[in-house]
């Protein structure tokens, strides 16, 4: 039997880097950086004023209150600024460039506000209420790294040092296919025996959110031939195909069935609870993860083998999910020998088991924020023991 770690090395070798393309930087939210982007201008790009007010020297401001002239009138977006002359002040918008000879904006609150001779009744110490140029990045440092994730703060980062386009990462084209006789579409009437079929659902939301396009293929039943040419069909343009279902011990099982024809993917067992049926190898040169068909176990086995491996392709600097620290707030059995993945509630440093350990309790999976990490050399803990807890996007909060 395989370790999960030994699993998630295979699984991980599967997948080759990614190739980049240039987008516009309006196109790039959710993608990966491929190169790293070095600031074309400054942050600020000029000294500016932090503060509606007044700028002046604060050599003037001495013996408060004082009265003193306004010289000019600088708003945001002026680009040019005479300089201040001893004696005077120059009104001034937040973002304004600071005129030469000034070091200090006195906020309009500590004001009477006037334009043309304003009293100063109180001032801040030289050197406040200023932005000065390069004090957030200068010039020539990289802004971003290749391998971060590009959110709203990135994006913005990349407009205001002047980026029009960036190198990313292509997203991983990924098919999944559901197997089995005993499934039906959702809305469809269900006989004795049948199910509603939702893995493929939940295995392409779950590739959406590591940063792939997902790409749906029809479910099949249990027949090799069917589901090869179906398979095959469909492969021309795929980075990866992940199957769920069909991988067990016993008969009718149509994914191990088919692939071990080809002598191209390996199935076995992983010391892990749910998820221990794996198969992971090559059809026609292509990826293909084979996961258990039980609806948790599916999604743990993406969680585990899965989205890291995606996301290692995609060039992410950190691949994997957040971890932390929890305290167990009722204790928990588990098996010898298999690395437990239980779902559970994190709140606030504490952690509570949601459901049973079935790899069937979708209901439950569905309230879950966190899975609960349960060694393999532990069958007990109590309440008030420490654990490892995988946080889980996606779920309700």
């Amino acid at each position: 039997m395989r370790t999960v770690e030994e699993h998630q090395a295979v699984v991980a070798a599967l997948l080759a880097p990614l190739g980049e393309e240039e987008v516009p930087v309006a196109a790039a939210h959710g993608r990966v950086l491929a190169r790293d982007v070095a600031a074309g201008v400054p942050l600020p790009g000029y000294d500016n004023s932090a503060m509606d007010g007044y700028a002046a020297r604060s050599a003037d401001l001495a013996g408060l209150p004082v009265r003193l002239p306004v010289a000019d009138d600088i708003p945001a977006g002026r680009t040019g600024v005479v300089p201040l002359v001893p004696g005077t002040v120059q009104r001034i918008m937040t973002g304004g460039l600071l005129p030469p000879g000034a070091d200090v904006v006195v906020p309009v609150e500590l004001t009477d506000a006037a334009t043309d001779v304003v009293e100063v009744r109180d001032a801040p110490a030289a050197g406040t209420h200023l932005r000065r140029a390069g004090e957030d990045i200068t010039a020539g440092t990289v802004a971003l790294e290749a391998g971060s994730p590009l959110g709203a703060a990135q994006l913005g980062l990349a407009a205001a040092i002047g980026a029009r386009t960036l190198w990313v990462r292509r997203k991983p084209r990924v098919l999944v296919l559901s197997t089995g006789s005993e499934l039906v579409e959702p809305g469809e009437p269900l006989l004795p025996g049948q199910v509603y079929e939702s893995n493929s659902l939940l295995l392409c939301a779950a590739v959406e959110d590591a940063g792939g396009t997902a790409r749906r293929l029809h479910f099949v039943p249990d027949d090799v031939d069917q589901f090869l040419a179906t398979v095959r069909s469909e492969l021309a343009d795929a980075d990866l195909l992940v199957t769920s279902g069909g991988v067990s011990a016993g008969a009718y099982e149509v994914v191990k069935d088919a692939f071990r024809t080809l002598g191209t993917v390996e199935f076995g067992k992983v010391a892990m609870q749910p998820g221990g049926p794996q198969g992971a190898g090559t059809v026609d040169g292509v990826p293909v993860v084979t996961l258990p068909g039980n609806p948790v176990s599916s999604f743990v086995s993406f969680e585990v083998f899965v989205r890291p491996a995606l996301r290692r392709a995609l060039g992410h600097a950190a691949p994997d999910r957040l971890r932390a620290p929890a305290v167990l707030t009722a204790p928990l059995r588990s098996p010898a020998g298999r690395r437990q993945f239980l779902r559970g509630r994190y709140d606030a440093g504490r952690v509570s088991q949601v459901g049973g350990p079935g790899s069937h309790l979708v209901a439950h999976l569905a309230r879950a924020n966190c899975l609960v990490v349960v060694p393999e050399d532990v069958t007990e803990l109590p309440a008030g023991a420490e654990v490892d807890v995988v946080l889980i996007e996606g779920a309700l909060q």
